[in-house]
C-alpha cells in the first residue's frame, strides 16, 4: 500500500489521518499518431503523480492522489474514431461534487495535475472559487513544467518525441515500432494571427494532421523518456509539497 494513492489505501489505515492536499490527475481518452495507445495522457498522469506523490511524501508533504479522472475535452476531435469527449460543463460538475466532499471534510488544499492540452480548467476553478472561497484550487500542466528543448530535438505537442519518449520508459509493451508511426506534421491555419497566437480558433484535427500526431517522434527513446520522467516529476514534487505546506491565508509577499 502506498499511503499517498487513495485507491490503495484502507479505511483503518486513512479514517485518522490528516491530508493537506488533494491531488486529481485528469487526462483524456484519443488516438496519439499510429504508435501510441490511446490511454496515453492518463498513463503519464497515473505515473506523473505517483511518482511526484512519493517524492513529495518522503519529504513529509500529507497528501492524496485520487484516481485519475480518464476523459478530456475533445471538442475538436469529433470524427476522430473512439475519440472521447467530456464537455468542460461535466468537467466543472464532476469537480463541483469533488470539492464538495473535500469542503465538508476539511481538505482545503486542491490541485489538478493537467495531462492533456485540451482541459482548460482555468474558468471552471475561478468559477468554482466563488462557491469554496475557503478553498485553494490549483491545478498546473505538467508538459509545460520543463523546456523540453533540453532533452529532445523535434517539438510539438501531441504524441511528439517527447511523449513516445515517455511512454516508451513507461509502457514500452504498448508502443509500435517507431517505423509505424506517422511524421507528425502540422498543418498550419491560413489566419495570420490565429497562427501568431494572439488569436484562437479550435483545431480541427483532422484537417491540421494527417495521422492524430503533432511533432516528430522519430529520435524518441526511453533513455530520454526516463530523464525527462525523473525531472517532471521533481518538479511536480516541488510544487505539492510548496501547495501542503502553504498557509493560505498568508500567500502573498
Amino acid at each position: 500500500m502506498r499511503p499517498y494513492i487513495l485507491a490503495e489505501c484502507n479505511y483503518k489505515n486513512l479514517q485518522d489521518r490528516d491530508i493537506d492536499l488533494a491531488v486529481l490527475p485528469w487526462g483524456a481518452v484519443e488516438a496519439h499518431n499510429y504508435h501510441l495507445p490511446y490511454a496515453a495522457d492518463i498513463i503519464e498522469s497515473d505515473n506523473i503523480a505517483a511518482e511526484a506523490a512519493e517524492k513529495a511524501d518522503r519529504q513529509g508533504a500529507n497528501l492524496i492522489v485520487f484516481p485519475t479522472i480518464p476523459y478530456g475535452v475533445n471538442t475538436g476531435q469529433t470524427d476522430i474514431k473512439l475519440d472521447m469527449n467530456m464537455n468542460p460543463s461535466t468537467q466543472s460538475a464532476i469537480l463541483h461534487d469533488m470539492l464538495t466532499v473535500l469542503n465538508r471534510q476539511k481538505i482545503y488544499k486542491f490541485c489538478i495535475l493537467n495531462s492533456h492540452g485540451g482541459n482548460n480548467f482555468k474558468p471552471i476553478l475561478r468559477e468554482l472559487g466563488l462557491q469554496f472561497p475557503q478553498m485553494f484550487l490549483s491545478f498546473c500542466n505538467w508538459f509545460n513544467a520543463i523546456e523540453k528543448t533540453e532533452i529532445f530535438s523535434h517539438g510539438g505537442d501531441h504524441a511528439d518525441e517527447m511523449e513516445t519518449s515517455l511512454l516508451l520508459y513507461l509502457t514500452p509493451e504498448l508502443v509500435l515500432p517507431l517505423t509505424e508511426a506517422g511524421s507528425g506534421r502540422e498543418k498550419q491555419i491560413k489566419i495570420k494571427g490565429i497562427r501568431e497566437g494572439w488569436a484562437w480558433t479550435e483545431r480541427q484535427w483532422s484537417k491540421a494532421t494527417e495521422d492524430t500526431g503533432i511533432g516528430n517522434p522519430a529520435d524518441a527513446s526511453a533513455e530520454k523518456g526516463k530523464t525527462y520522467f525523473k525531472a517532471i516529476t521533481d518538479k511536480v514534487a516541488e510544487l505539492f509539497v510548496e501547495i501542503a505546506r502553504a498557509d493560505i491565508n498568508d500567500l502573498y509577499e
